[in-house]
């Protein structure tokens, strides 16, 4: 018996850590979720900064930005011409075809499937 007691106590200790460990794996992703969810916050705050001082600054931008700025300037024509020669959506593109509604012959359930959703019985015609 002493041979079980003994394998049961290393038992608890391996699953005390492992316990541990992931509590520690959990916590140190949560702290990982939080600082790229900050740094999200400030890219987007630095995003929005220079977007104001472009518009702010329109003939005033400085030599050490300006590569930057043309090339915002020059991404954003690009997305308009790509947006431009998108293939126009049609009033028959955004019809929906009309699909063949079935009796159930049971319960009389209208339904588009092959077996009725109430019973799971096949569906008349």
């Amino acid at each position: 018996m002493a041979f079980f007691d003994e394998l049961s106590k290393k038992a608890q200790a391996v699953a005390s850590v492992a316990t541990e460990k992931a509590k520690d794996a959990a916590e140190l992703a949560k702290i990982n979720v939080m600082i790229a969810s900050e740094q999200h916050e400030v890219d987007k705050n630095y995003r929005t900064i220079g977007e104001w001082f472009v518009s702010e600054y329109q003939g005033e931008i400085p030599e050490a930005v300006r590569d930057l700025v043309d090339a915002v300037t020059a991404s954003k024509t690009k997305i308009a011409e790509l947006e431009a020669g998108k293939p126009k959506k049609t009033e028959a593109d955004e019809t929906v075809p009309e699909t063949k509604m079935k009796t159930c012959p049971i319960c009389g359930a209208a339904s588009d499937s092959k077996f009725c959703p109430q019973y799971g019985a096949p569906m008349g015609e």
